[in-house]
């Protein structure tokens, strides 16, 4: 990352500078089908019982970047190519899914993936299926998870093909939670749904976050809403990181302010009037 990008975010706060370091994504570069690079050279760090956003338009790298630390990646014809993926302290890039849940790592895929032919409950002791866990410790686990998502406890015998777009996301997080994982990698958690509903889950997401100690990366396009949840961001654009920093500096930036939530001193712009010459060479100088 360029100075130029790191002058302009502000320094994390010091409970977050303190805090104990789980995830470190080193200089990764990731390919599809051995030719089309995506990522090109992504690092980031996620410290222990944080929320960090990871931000940019769609097709900047955040799915990818999510699918590179979960080894998704082999699944779509794509490989890390360079650099590596460590979650406390031990390399993980060269793990199966399987063997990265088991240490605590899950991702909620993008799209709201559920089982639509099972229900509501029976999508969520999916979830539990690499715990090897007494049935009681299996209910206790549910109740867990109804706790949050008290919603889910009422549609718990509906199909879950059934169930609104809100409760489908709910469901996805619910299965993951299962696992008891320390972390959770979310992808696009506001995708297609009604914003009442988008503050729901992010707040279910703080919850979470707070009482559970789970600790979060998120990819998210929703700038505003995943800026106010967070502690940290990172800003994705065509594969690198060209901002960083604590997100209440992020969410006051001016640049992020006009090219991301179309504002800026001057008031509200388009995308369009901004994306040229002086935002590349603010940003990339």
């Amino acid at each position: 990352m360029s100075a130029a990008a790191t002058a302009t975010a502000s320094p994390p706060t010091t409970d977050a500078a303190t805090a104990t370091k789980v995830l470190s994504v080193n200089n990764i570069e990731v390919i599809y089908d051995h030719v089309i690079l995506v990522l090109k050279g992504v690092s980031l760090e996620v410290a222990e019982g944080r929320i960090v956003a990871l931000l940019g338009a769609n097709g900047a790298g955040k799915s990818t970047t999510l699918k590179s630390i979960s080894n998704l990646l082999s699944a779509e014809r794509g490989e890390v190519t360079k650099g590596t993926i460590e979650f406390r302290g031990k390399r993980v890039d060269r793990l199966t899914t399987n063997e990265l849940v088991r240490m605590g790592v899950c991702q909620v895929m993008e799209g709201r993936h559920c089982f639509q032919h099972l229900t509501v409950e029976e999508n969520l002791l999916t979830g539990a299926y690499t715990r090897k866990i007494s049935r009681g410790d299996l209910a206790e686990a549910l109740e867990r998870v109804y706790h949050y998502f008290p919603r889910l406890k009422q549609r718990r015998s509906s199909q879950s093909g059934y169930t609104s777009g809100g409760e489908q996301q709910m469901t996805a997080i619910g299965r993951a939670l299962m696992a008891k994982p320390s972390m959770i990698l979310l992808d696009e958690p506001s995708m297609g749904l009604a914003p009442q509903i988008v503050e729901e889950i992010f707040e279910i997401v703080r919850d979470l976050n707070t009482k559970e100690r789970v600790s979060f990366l998120l990819a998210e396009q929703n700038t505003m809403v995943a800026l106010r949840y967070a502690n940290y961001g990172y800003i994705l654009e065509n594969g690198r990181v060209v901002m960083d920093g604590d997100a209440k500096g992020l969410a006051s930036n001016e640049d992020v302010k006009e090219f991301y939530l179309g504002l800026s001193t001057a008031g509200r712009k388009s995308f369009r009037d901004v994306k040229h010459y002086r935002r590349r060479k603010r940003w990339l100088a």
